[in-house]
Formats: C-alpha cells, sequence, structure tokens
C-alpha cells in the first residue's frame, strides 16, 4: 500500500472519529438518560484488512455513555477500551478491554463504575471499616457503588425497591433498605458516607443521618447542592459534595477497574438491550426510573470488506 493511500485512510478515520464524537454529543442531548449506546464500525483499507477497535465511552452529563467503533490502529486486532470526556471531545484514552467481558458489558462498566470511583474514592476517601450508604443501589451509578465500596473494605447499606432488594444483596451489600417500606433518615442509623446515586434525596435531609465528619455525595448539579459544596467545603464537619466526574477521567481509573473486573471483584449490571432501531423504545423505558444497572444500545453491522 503507498504512503498517500495511508495518509488517505488515517485523514478519513480521523473524520469519522470527529463526527463519532460529535454525533455522541448530540445524541447525548437527544436520549439523556440511555446508559450505554454501542457502536461497532469496520473499516476496511485497500488490502481488505480490518481491525477491532476501541469501545470508547462519551461521558455527555450522564447521558448516552458508551460508542463503541473501529479504527485502524498500529497493533492489529488489539481490543482497546476507552473513555472520551466531554469537553474533551476528542481525546480518547485508551486500555484494552477486560478479556472477561463482551462489548456490552465493558461500555456499561465505563458508565457507573467510573463515576462512582471518582466520588468514592477520590471526593469521599472512603476508608476500610467505614459505614456507606448507596441510595439508588439499582441503578447504574448505585450498582457499581456498592461493589467499590465493599472492595474497599466499608459496610454497605443500599436503598432500592422492594423487587431490586436480592440483586442489591448479590452485589455485596451488607444490609439493604427497601425505601417503599422503610425512610433511611428516620432510622437512626448513621454512616460516614451517604451516596445518593439517584438524585432522590438532599442534604438536608440526610444531615441528621451523618456522622460527625460525614461526607453526603450527590451526583446530580442542583442549585442547593451546588451552594452546600461550596459552604461546607469553609463551615461544619459535615460536607456536600457534587463533582462532574465525566470531567476528571483518567486512563488509570479505566486500568483500575478493568484489573478488578479481572480479579472477579467487578461486575456490569445490564437490565436490557435494544438495537439501535428501537432507541426511543429504550429511552421511554429509562424514563420510568426503574431500570437495574444499565440500558445498553447495540447496533448489528457488517463485517464484510
Amino acid at each position: 500500500m503507498s504512503q498517500a493511500s495511508i495518509d488517505a485512510g488515517s485523514t478519513r478515520r480521523r473524520a469519522f472519529f470527529i463526527w463519532a464524537a460529535i454525533l455522541s454529543l448530540a445524541f447525548g442531548i437527544l436520549f439523556i438518560g440511555v446508559t450505554a449506546l454501542t457502536i461497532g464500525l469496520w473499516l476496511a483499507n485497500q488490502n481488505a484488512l480490518t481491525t477491532p477497535v476501541s469501545d470508547l465511552s462519551f461521558f455527555v452529563l450522564g447521558a448516552i455513555i458508551g460508542i463503541g467503533f473501529a479504527v485502524q490502529l498500529r497493533a492489529p486486532e488489539r481490543k482497546i477500551a476507552g473513555v472520551q470526556q466531554a469537553v474533551l471531545g476528542l481525546l480518547a484514552l485508551g486500555t484494552r478491554k477486560p478479556t472477561t467481558m463482551t462489548y456490552e458489558e465493558a461500555v456499561a462498566i465505563c458508565d457507573g463504575a467510573l463515576t462512582a470511583l471518582v466520588f468514592l474514592r477520590d471526593k469521599a476517601h472512603i476508608q476500610r471499616g467505614q459505614k456507606v450508604l448507596i441510595n439508588g443501589a439499582s441503578g447504574a451509578v448505585g450498582a457499581a457503588a456498592v461493589q467499590l465500596a465493599r472492595y474497599f473494605g466499608a459496610e454497605v447499606t443500599g436503598v432500592c425497591s422492594t423487587t431490586n432488594v436480592g440483586m442489591v444483596k448479590s452485589l455485596g451489600a451488607d444490609t439493604v433498605i427497601d425505601y417503599t417500606k422503610e425512610d433511611f433518615t428516620k432510622s437512626g442509623e448513621t454512616y460516614d458516607i451517604i451516596f445518593d446515586a439517584v438524585g432522590k434525596s438532599s442534604f438536608s435531609r440526610c444531615k441528621s443521618s451523618l456522622t460527625p465528619r460525614g461526607v453526603y455525595l450527590a451526583t446530580v448539579p442542583t442549585l442547593a447542592i451546588m451552594l452546600q459544596t461550596v459552604w461546607t467545603a469553609k463551615i461544619g464537619s459535615k460536607k456536600a459534595i457534587f463533582a462532574a466526574t465525566g470531567l476528571k477521567q483518567r486512563k488509570e481509573n479505566l486500568i483500575f477497574l478493568r484489573e478488578l473486573v479481572e480479579a472477579g471483584k467487578l461486575q456490569s449490571v445490564i437490565d436490557r438491550r435494544y438495537p439501535l432501531e428501537h432507541i426511543a423504545e429504550a429511552h421511554r423505558y429509562v424514563e420510568q426510573g426503574h431500570k437495574k444497572g444499565n440500558v445498553v444500545i447495540t447496533v448489528e453491522h457488517d463485517n464484510k470488506t
């Protein structure tokens, strides 16, 4: 193959990469709430050789989190998983996909687990022996948070609906509270960390359930939590924290999660898979607010060159 052909192929791939980023942002706005979009695309060059590539996760305000596509890489046939931060748009930080996972499962990890990791490890500085409550423990972020808190040696309490109690327990929660039967803020129990993974509570409501130096983590940005984050950073021992975790991702985070997956310490939870042509149906299902873990959009693709 001539150098001109190689350069032309590289240009086409760069153009595709840019358009994939733009489209992922557009989908994120249109279909916010759908957990993962996996697109497998195969590019053929002049010698009819195709190379599978990376699953790249586009963090767009918690919307469609995964977009997978194939790019010709210097290392042929190497499988890559990566994260693309929304603001940095085109910068993909790559690391190989866990060998024990399918692409859909790997993309699902890129959603909740990366978010939960930054909140628990980097923001709350979780420690062994602490008591941690996960509100919304059956969702994408919550299910990952239960497993990560367990890995870090915390005593984990999960809060979810009746139908999800068994699942949350199976993920490693020591105690599971059915919110349809009990209000954890009125139980008298206190926690070192309360992680509101679904934005259904508030710092004001949870403050009495925190230990004297407890931390409340919020995944949903509201005016109240923004002000409380600033205020409690300076005043008082109990802290409220919100963070745009999609802007704080590093390749090392993916490597850390990959190692947990391959060690059997972390699993993805996928509720349903929808083909791309049924994405509107997937969106409606997610909007109901009762999904377990992730909803994944898949695309069938033709591997013929």
